[in-house]
């Protein structure tokens, strides 16, 4: 049986459920206690450019890996995956895309699975095709770089919000093929992720107004298009992204501008939210109407005085960079909206660009 674990980090005597409380990361096994909580985030904090469902995903690899020696049927390798799963989900305040990339992950690994009869041989089988999917899961950047720099023409002026990797692998590879463009990167308050994509572009030359968030309406009509990443995509085709997305995109659309999202295929989560309060992320780290009769400063307004957050924006992940943090967004939890498919011109993901109306047909594609 697989249970959960007390963390050495955290008090004796902390419930062991079936929804461990945040923090508690290992994983009983029956070779002993696995920490896949700590790989999770030494994974993310020895490559920068590293998103949380990869992470997540090489980190149950390890875990396989780990007990491959010791896990006798079929059965109780898949409980293994399912319970490490269960841990990462429950440790990370959003895990919208953490959960989007672990369910893919298993699906694939279930699908994966040949002869069941012969243990060992599909063990291996099991180990080979994690390591397989991981390596797929990174090399899909790139290929929706090349289908993006489709869209950007000489003289285009593009805006930004927050980060994405997969949002400056496609302005560097356009910029690459000798296309002139200039990019203006909304600041993205109170995490200023923004000011992370406006380093990374200028570091590749290419030109950068960086703008605060209140003056998208004023600039949308000096832009050409609108490029965001995403938390997730969803069933019905909106995406759930750092907080602002959904403004930006009303804005679009009032002024006629196409609004590009581009996401990897294990950010395609099966979720069908229906409003932005129907987002599965911990109430705690998004609790933005806090209503007082008290007179407050503008520190208190914004987050604790001081508090020192993650500054990656839809990941929670800092490439060693940290600021101080105001909003509710404690920690690497960000605040993030959700954007209804009606406001989004296209999709890229490594599949090629897609309606949001062909988002369904891909989750049924990926998952059947």
């Amino acid at each position: 049986m697989h249970t959960y674990t007390d963390n050495p980090r955290f008090p004796a005597g902390s419930p062991t459920t079936s929804s461990p409380p945040l923090g508690l990361g290992l994983v009983e096994t029956s070779s002993g206690p696995f920490d896949i909580l700590t790989h999770y985030t030494t994974t993310l904090d020895s490559d920068p450019d590293l998103t949380m469902p990869i992470a997540a995903i090489e980190s149950l690899v390890a875990l396989l890996s780990s007990t491959s020696t010791t896990a006798s049927t079929i059965a109780e390798f898949l409980s293994i995956i399912e319970t490490g799963i269960s841990v990462l989900k429950s440790s990370v305040p959003n895990a919208i895309s953490l959960s989007a990339g672990c369910d893919l992950f298993l699906r694939y690994i279930v699908r994966s699975l040949e002869d069941p009869r012969d243990f060992d041989a599909c063990r291996a089988h099991l180990l080979q095709h994690g390591k397989l999917f991981v390596d797929r899961a990174k090399s899909s950047r790139w290929a929706i770089a090349q289908y993006g720099a489709e869209l950007i023409r000489d003289g285009s002026t593009v805006l930004l919000h927050s980060h994405s990797r997969v949002v400056t692998a496609l302005l560097s590879f356009a910029a690459e093929r000798n296309i002139r463009f200039r990019c203006i990167v909304l600041e993205t308050a109170p995490s200023l992720s923004g000011l992370i994509t406006a380093r990374i572009l200028r570091s590749k030359s290419i030109p950068v107004s960086v703008i605060p968030d209140n003056a998208v309406g004023y600039v949308m009509a000096k832009c050409d298009m609108v490029l965001v990443g995403a938390e997730g995509v969803v069933e019905n085709g909106g995406i759930i992204n750092a907080m602002g997305t959904y403004t930006i995109a009303v804005q679009a659309k009032a002024n006629k501008k196409p609004f590009y999202v581009l996401a990897e295929s294990h950010k395609f989560v099966r979720l069908f939210p229906l409003n932005q309060f129907e987002l599965p992320v911990q109430p705690q780290y998004q609790n933005l109407l806090d209503f007082t009769t008290e007179e407050r400063n503008a520190n208190d307004q914004v987050g604790k005085e001081g508090e020192v957050g993650c500054v990656e924006g839809t990941d929670g992940k800092t490439g060693g960079k940290k600021v101080a943090m105001g909003g509710r967004g404690k920690g690497s939890a960000p605040l993030v909206d959700f954007t209804r498919p009606e406001y989004i011109t296209a999709l890229i993901s490594e599949s090629g660009v897609m309606t949001p109306s062909a988002v369904s047909e891909e989750l049924i594609k990926i998952y059947s």
